[in-house]
């Protein structure tokens, strides 16, 4: 089935990844533990973080005990950065229609819904921080045990 917007799974890892750091406050949270929360891959997980531990957001610890946590301030960081950061820049001229040079059209056929969507989704995520969901535990994160 088709869908009209979608987030790729690097992106979701990301973004909820972050979240679960930022709820766990000082504690190591390990790879299994947002792999499990998150539905993805040890491995995908393990790649997602290596780009936020290269930004600086996240510290990377090994060993058996190992983990990972947020080092910077909640609240410094907005989704869209984090989206960025994985995705690239969003292209707030989105026309699905792109490829082409000149558009063979005086007005947009979708009534410029597609660029307008992309504008409210880039301002939504900009507006989130990860502090705003710091109350916002899921049912399955309570099931992380504490080491």
């Amino acid at each position: 089935m088709s869908k009209v917007v979608t987030i790729s799974e690097a992106a979701s890892i990301a973004l909820h990844g972050m979240v679960l750091l930022a709820q766990s406050q000082d504690k190591l949270t390990n790879v299994n533990q947002i792999a499990e929360l998150t539905s993805s891959s040890r491995h995908h997980v393990a790649k997602v973080f290596q780009v936020l531990v290269k930004e600086g957001w996240v510290n990377s610890h090994r060993g058996p005990t190992g983990g990972f946590k947020l080092i910077v301030d909640p609240s410094s960081i907005n989704f869209l950065q984090i989206y960025e950061l994985i995705e690239g820049e969003i292209d707030r001229s989105y026309c699905p229609f792109d490829k082409y040079e000149v558009c063979a059209f005086n007005d947009c056929l979708l009534g410029g819904i597609t660029k307008k969507m992309t504008i409210e989704f880039a301002k939504y995520l900009e507006s989130q921080t990860l502090a705003m969901h710091l109350n916002n535990k899921s049912v399955r994160a309570m099931h992380i045990k504490e080491d």
